[in-house]
């Protein structure tokens, strides 16, 4: 079987979004996303749209996490999707999950989808970011 890479520019926008991560700052995220960039929450049906929303929510996510990882990286055929797999924990809870990312071809983040498991894990992250984004999402939904 043979092993399938990014677009050049997914590449770059990946070497970007590992070190932020790295870092621990996200300030440099809005330059990754398309302006009418899509986030698909684990906890929500209907997604956020939107580069600032996207942005936020991005920011929240990695200030909840803890003992945050990434392991495993799989790309679509044209390059222009890839798979994160990641571990992290929320307060006492472990979890796993993956993050779906989908570029356009300039590298521009079209669509942030993240899944993750145990539920006890996803109730936990849920929480957290529902006391901390509560007032933001719900304006952003109205």
């Amino acid at each position: 079987m043979q092993a399938l890479s990014p677009n050049p520019a997914v590449a770059v926008t990946l070497e970007q979004w590992h070190a932020m991560l790295e870092k621990q700052d996200l300030r440099a995220l809005p330059a990754l996303l398309h302006p009418q960039a899509v986030f698909r929450s684990p906890m929500a049906f209907k997604p956020y749209s939107g580069a600032p929303l996207v942005t936020l929510i991005l920011n929240t996510v990695s200030q909840v996490f803890e003992d945050f990882a990434y392991h495993r990286q799989l790309f679509s055929e044209d390059g222009l999707s890839v798979v994160l797999e990641f571990s992290a924990c929320v307060g006492d809870r472990q979890l796993k999950g993956i993050d779906l990312i989908q570029f356009d071809e300039d590298g521009k983040i079209v669509e942030f989808e993240v899944m993750i498991r145990p539920l006890s894990g996803l109730q936990a992250l849920g929480e957290e970011m529902g006391r901390r984004l509560a007032p933001f999402l719900a304006a952003a939904k109205a």
